[in-house]
């Protein structure tokens, strides 16, 4: 965990680039009855123990890795498309469309497609490696599951700040897969 080390002992960073928060203890969300119970139920269904402050604690670290790991990813390969494929526009509206042969035409925008395309499916591809990961989608459904339960114990009474953790409810790729053996998961050494 590169982010962790400028951390104090209870702070994590709920979004990439934000501010850090601190971790609300355990036993205030078991406070609230409610927010107890569907820890036990998420618990068991995602093997995982939500009231465990240091393996909240170092979910939520990871949480935050995995947010900066897919936005990297997808900057270094999105931005390059998105500018590629406006420069081949602009080209073929200030340029190539004044071309008199149309097999040059023809040429240009079967190549300019072709590359598009092709830096188009490399995006696809690595955007299905990370949101596909079944490692990283237990840690999403451990983090949703975890926002859901800071949320219910908020509402019941607990000193619990608003939008704590501070992230999203991940409405893709955080479906969690009992398939992977828990020296995979997250609560092994690391996020693969």
């Amino acid at each position: 965990m590169s982010d962790s080390t400028d951390l104090g002992e209870w702070e994590f960073v709920g979004r990439r680039g934000a501010e850090t928060a601190r971790l609300v203890p355990g036993e205030v969300i078991a406070a609230v009855p409610a927010a107890k119970a569907f820890a036990e139920q998420s618990g068991k269904e995602l093997r995982f123990d939500f009231l465990d402050d240091r393996r909240v604690l170092r979910m939520l670290r990871l949480r935050h890795e995995d947010e900066t790991v897919l936005f990297n990813a997808g900057s270094k390969i999105g931005v390059p498309v998105a500018l590629i494929g406006f420069g081949v526009a602009v080209y073929w509206g200030g340029v190539v469309q004044f071309w008199e042969s149309g097999t040059a035409r023809l040429v240009y925008a079967a190549v300019a497609c072709a590359v598009v395309l092709i830096l188009l499916a490399v995006f696809v591809r690595t955007a299905a490696l990370h949101w596909g990961n079944p490692v990283r989608q237990n840690l999403r459904a451990r983090a949703r599951a975890y926002r859901e339960l800071a949320h219910l114990a908020r509402k019941g009474g607990a000193d619990v700040p608003a939008h704590y953790p501070h992230y999203g409810p991940y409405p893709f790729a955080a479906t969690f897969r009992p398939e992977v053996g828990e020296a995979e998961t997250v609560d092994g050494e690391g996020l693969s």
